[in-house]
């Protein structure tokens, strides 16, 4: 029993230690990602996009850029996009770029896991849209294609009026949007975040290396190499073990961190990063609004994709000797709460989350602002607030603890 409460309050301490670390990286991405979201519009993004062609795949992955990172979002607006007359591989690239090459999700993985797997997420989300490019103009989807748009049925007309963009930050109603956009994107996340820091402390705390060694096959401290045929059972199995955590790629990064230090190779952790849009609900909300034979095509064009883009990434790393050592990315015994850069950051960014929340709900509070977000499945969404909601109260009891055992 003794055993059991240390464990419990050492992994609910290293939860929270791990999100103190990130908080400031989070308010930063998500305060930059709703500026651009209110200030560069849809229709801008949509009218630059209408060919298959190499501008508007570099456009397409550029707007995805500076969008939201959240994969819900991200999925309604690829729909809206492409229902709007964008391509389907410049949509392609949008949504792979919106949930890969996104600024947040590049500053949460520099804390935890190091320039590396930054530089493997840039260049490997880069080479992902490239392989789903190559793919498309290989296959020739084009009846799937016509077959989707008339699933979604035409655009609705909207209002084409379109202030300059230097009127548009004058604005201080879309200020207000700033502020509302910014707590939506926190409303979007934060069950995800929550079971995701939360997984990773009781993983850090509970789950022994045996475990992560009989997933990940031929993983170990003094394995330093591995075969084709393990670096290719390591890209398939991530994918998996991101399915079975219910979370997206923000709340993941944590868990891929502890992955790495338990042995599992850079391929395999890439492609657990990289894992976001090839889970059931991506695929279910995707046949909702395309079809399900289309559903399957993107499924089968992601999941191609990230496998290649995880093996190739690490035979580069490895032919340059820049693969990092996992002795380098240990998470589990960083003092989280010193008075640190760390500390100041997150007063900083605490200060502007209190003004983003004051432009939004008390200056601009009779502004309306809406996103249009992809269908959630309603019982996952209830299954998600609960755990979100047992993670509390499973911290708030750990902590309780380590008020007495340390």
């Amino acid at each position: 029993m003794d055993k059991f409460l240390e464990n419990w309050a050492q992994s609910a301490h290293t939860s929270l230690g791990f999100f103190w670390m990130a908080l400031w990286a989070f308010i930063l991405g998500y305060a930059l990602s709703s500026l651009i979201q209110i200030f560069v519009t849809e229709r801008r993004m949509q009218q630059t996009m209408g060919d298959s062609g190499g501008k508007s795949m570099v456009l397409g992955t550029f707007f995805g850029f500076i969008s939201s990172s959240c994969s819900f979002s991200a999925l309604a607006t690829t729909k809206s996009l492409f229902q709007k007359g964008a391509s389907f591989s410049a949509a392609i690239a949008f949504l792979l770029a919106s949930t890969n090459l996104v600024i947040e999700l590049g500053i949460i993985i520099s804390i935890f896991l190091g320039w590396q797997f930054v530089v493997g997420e840039y260049v490997g989300g880069a080479m992902l849209i490239l392989i789903s490019w190559f793919l498309i103009r290989i296959i020739k989807p084009k009846k799937l294609i016509e077959q989707a748009r008339k699933n979604l049925g035409k655009a609705k007309e909207e209002d084409h009026s379109d202030q300059s963009l230097k009127k548009r930050i004058q604005s201080s109603e879309n200020w207000a949007k700033v502020g509302k956009q910014y707590v939506m994107e926190w409303n979007m996340v934060w069950k995800d975040v929550t079971i995701g820091f939360t997984i990773a402390g009781i993983i850090s705390g509970f789950v022994p290396d045996s475990f992560f060694h009989s997933l990940f096959i031929n993983t170990g401290e003094n394995i330093d190499s591995f075969s084709f045929l393990t670096l290719l059972q390591h890209t398939v199995i991530g994918p998996v073990a991101a399915f079975l955590t219910f979370i997206g790629s923000m709340g993941n990064i944590p868990l891929a961190a502890l992955l790495f230090g338990k042995g599992v190779s850079f391929a395999g952790v890439m492609a657990f990063i990289f894992s976001d849009l090839v889970v059931f609900p991506v695929l279910r909300i995707n046949a909702t609004y395309y079809g399900w034979k289309m559903s399957l095509f993107i499924l089968f064009l992601l999941f191609s994709s990230l496998i290649g883009t995880a093996l190739l990434l690490h035979y580069g790393f490895d032919l340059l000797g820049y693969l990092p050592d996992p002795k380098s990315v240990d998470i589990t015994d960083r003092e989280h709460f010193a008075i640190d850069y760390t500390f100041f950051f997150n007063l900083f960014f605490l200060v502007i989350t209190g003004v983003l929340v004051y432009l939004g709900f008390v200056k601009g509070k009779d502004v309306m602002h809406h996103m249009e977000m992809a269908p959630k499945s309603a019982l996952l969404e209830k299954i998600l607030t609960y755990l979100a909601y047992i993670a509390y109260v499973w911290l708030a009891g750990g902590m309780l603890v380590w008020g007495f055992v340390v």
